[in-house]
């Protein structure tokens, strides 16, 4: 008998038995869909950090207070008792680091301001960001309209800001209508002169509710004696990061006045520092999605294997006719296990379906692009494949096992 042959009659039997069949498959289904669906999030969410961290370059690292970062994990930075940066010392790196790089000197201001227009608002939650001239090319963020920065008006301290699509749109319907209009940034002026490019408000660091103001101001208005600065160098190609990395490092020791036996204060880190512990950290949420599939899919085998010794005890009288017209006992094997793995398959295949669009639901909130993972379709049917066999094994064997005399007097 051809594998086609023993497919068909599978598919009678699950026929026959519609309603324990589609139980059994949903069973399977909802472990794959955990598994394929939390797995293809985890690739999203991956794929959406590389996108918005690759907008800061491979090519950047930042000199910050040393103990200030992002607390991700056991691997997180930890808080330390060091000296902020100050404004003359992250000036005076800038002008005096003179390897072929671009250099960027900008501080956080606030992140619950409200931006008006005339009668219009937003809501209170504009992150306000003080940066020079080079702070957008460094950023990788790009003007839909107006112009960036001069160098004298981000050291003379003017009233002039960069403002978010998303903000312009609040305000004005549409970013050309902002450019040249005095808006207020917690009650303070601003004459517009640009608008960022928006990237979704949804993506990690988005311009789109940012206001961004000259480095001079915001220090006059924001800043204090605990306000630490933070220099952003670019260099040319990737290649040469490292090599700017230790001069930087030297320079700035000379502009802590670090003695030689001190350790540093400060901390020089990769722009995509971040988005690599956030991605590490991932592995405990792909870890946990496993395992919650495979608990789930194993309620499915035991549920199958069930359904499989229930369908050799009400199919004992068939075994005992095809044994008696000449079937072997690998065709009764080789018939009871294929009906399991056929089940299996069906059931994965629809968890595979429903785990896709899980997860790229996921994914496309955040921004993240929709993803086909066929790695983990590849492994959702293989898992199916091996389930079915184990579960329909041991039922397989015992209809194989049955006594064609005793089965042909079962009633």
């Amino acid at each position: 008998m051809s594998l086609l042959d023993n497919i068909l009659l599978a598919l009678n039997a699950i026929r026959g038995n519609l309603l324990r069949a589609i139980l059994t498959a949903t069973i399977i289904a909802f472990g794959i869909m955990a598994l394929v669906g939390i797995l293809t999030a985890v690739d999203g969410i991956k794929a959406s950090l590389n996108s918005n961290f690759a907008t800061m370059g491979a090519n950047n690292f930042d000199i910050r207070q040393k103990g200030t970062g992002f607390n991700v994990g056991r691997r997180g930075l930890r808080a330390e008792n060091y000296p902020p940066i100050s404004i003359s010392q992250a000036l005076e790196f800038k002008d005096r680091f003179d390897y072929p790089a671009t250099v960027s000197v900008s501080f956080f201001a606030d992140g619950g301001s409200t931006v008006k227009y005339q009668s219009e608002k937003t809501n209170p939650n504009i992150s306000v960001r003080a940066g020079d001239e080079n702070y957008l090319p460094i950023s990788g963020i790009e003007l839909s309209n107006g112009r960036n920065f001069s160098e004298a008006e981000a050291r003379s301290g003017r009233s002039v800001a960069l403002i978010g699509e998303g903000i312009a749109r609040d305000l004005f319907n549409t970013p050309e209508r902002a450019m040249d209009k005095v808006v207020s940034v917690n009650n303070r002026p601003y004459l517009v002169i640009g608008v960022m490019t928006a990237k979704g408000s949804t993506g990690l660091f988005s311009p789109d509710d940012m206001v961004l103001i000259p480095l001079q101001n915001a220090r006059a208005v924001y800043a204090n004696n605990q306000t630490t600065y933070v220099t952003t160098v670019k260099v040319d190609g990737a290649y040469e990061i490292d090599m700017a990395i230790a001069e930087s490092s030297g320079l700035m020791r000379s502009v802590r006045r670090l003695k030689l036996n001190e350790e540093e204060d400060f901390a020089v880190s990769k722009s995509d520092k971040l988005s690599t512990i956030l991605i590490e950290q991932s592995s405990y949420i792909t870890t946990a999605a496993t395992v919650i599939g495979f608990i789930t899919l194993l309620g499915g085998a035991i549920g199958l294997m069930n359904i499989m010794l229930v369908s050799v005890a009400e199919r004992i009288r068939e075994i005992g006719i095809c044994k008696a017209l000449g079937a072997t006992r690998r065709t009764i094997l080789t018939q009871f296990l294929v009906e399991a793995v056929v089940i299996c398959q069906f059931g994965g295949i629809f968890g595979i379906i429903l785990g896709i669009m899980a997860g790229n639901g996921v994914s496309l909130l955040i921004k993240g692009p929709f993803i086909i993972p066929w790695g983990w379709i590849a492994g959702g049917i293989a898992i199916c494949f091996v389930v079915g066999l184990t579960s329909g094994l041991y039922p397989a064997i015992r209809a194989a096992d049955v006594d064609p005399i005793e089965s042909l007097r079962h009633e």
